[in-house]
């Protein structure tokens, strides 16, 4: 069944409600949402809104819950929220399988399901790794923007996985002063990939591969380490330049980044204690973090406090980022008829 736009009474914040009845729910495949058109700069706006929100006290973000076999070869994460803005409440999935095997063996599932915290209904269930694809890049452009010393000019992305890729459209979507781009990887069907997307967004602009992480690390502004597990590349403290901006999203950087920073930002202290045990120090310790990211995006908090400070940022994913964006979609998604409409309840 081809989906049929819903209701468009208005919610507070005049964002328009898009649940359907308590019967059916709207199923939002891959296709589905890969068709939808949304600008970076949309996607940012988004986010920021998110974080926003959540700094107000008007949104619901508690801790994730993961679950983990002894021999690590898979992972699986629950998140649960609420956005006060859109008024909706959603809840994440996510599963990775093959953690110990190659990128081309490993299994990626995860899905967002929204409902609608004013009229009670359902919104929509979707696949989820086109937010997650946009959503991290996006956190992590605005957390550059918030962190990075005067004047910055160079950044070097490690990683060419889905991350990777829109890791530099994004940074240059917050940072359009930024002239030297660079890119680390040990895929070159990603290292063309990440080109590839450099030039769709930004066809004027140059990328330089680099051949020794730590050279180029030590030439950067920002350092965005989005890479798998199984990377070579462990950027240390000493290679870091002063007033240098690591930010971890995947791997690629050494513990000594965030054991060592002058300063440390996380998206969620909580989030990092949990996801992040390969940063902590030999007793299984993390450094305190001197601010949460949604308090400096709403002002309320200092990002840099100095010119030549080594800044830390730990980007996690907040499900209230997540929930935004995927809102967002839905929206797209009843406006042009997409999706199919499953009687779940009946």
């Amino acid at each position: 069944m081809t989906g049929t736009p819903a209701s468009t009474d208005n919610t507070p914040g005049d964002i328009p409600a898009i649940s359907a009845d308590d019967k059916t729910l709207r199923i939002l495949s891959t296709s589905d949402v890969a068709g939808l058109d949304i600008s970076l700069a949309d996607v940012v706006d988004v986010v920021e809104q998110a974080y926003r929100t959540l700094a107000d006290g008007k949104s619901a973000n508690p801790r994730k819950l993961t679950v983990k076999p002894e021999d690590g070869h898979s992972v699986s994460y629950a998140m649960l929220g609420r956005d006060g803005v859109r008024n909706v409440v959603a809840i994440k999935t996510s599963y990775k399988h093959g953690l110990d095997k190659g990128r081309d063996e490993q299994h990626y599932y995860t899905t967002l399901t929204i409902y609608d915290d004013v009229t009670g209904l359902p919104v929509a269930m979707m696949d989820c790794s086109r937010v997650g694809s946009l959503r991290t890049p996006a956190v992590s452009a605005l957390l550059a923007r918030e962190l990075a010393a005067p004047d910055s000019r160079s950044a070097l992305v490690i990683g060419t996985g889905t991350q990777g890729r829109l890791a530099l459209p994004f940074l240059l979507t917050t940072l359009p002063d930024l002239e030297r781009l660079m890119v680390y990887g040990t895929h070159p069907d990603g290292l063309a990939a990440v080109r590839e997307r450099l030039h769709h967004y930004f066809p004027d602009r140059e990328l330089e591969v680099a051949d020794d992480v730590r050279a180029a690390a030590a030439e950067a502004d920002l350092v965005v380490a989005t890479a798998g597990q199984h990377t070579p590349a462990a950027v240390e403290s000493d290679d870091l330049k002063p007033g240098a901006v690591s930010i971890l999203v995947g791997h690629g950087i050494a513990p000594s980044t965030l054991q060592r920073a002058d300063r440390v930002i996380a998206t969620s202290e909580a989030q990092m204690k949990v996801t992040g045990t390969d940063m902590a120090d030999a007793d299984g310790n993390f450094p305190a973090v001197d601010a949460e990211f949604p308090e400096v995006v709403a002002g309320r908090a200092r990002g840099r406090l100095a010119p030549d400070e080594r800044i830390f940022a730990y980007n996690s994913g907040l499900v209230v980022t997540d929930i935004a964006l995927g809102h967002r979609f839905a929206q797209l998604a009843v406006e042009q008829g997409l999706g199919t409409r499953v009687s779940l309840w009946q």
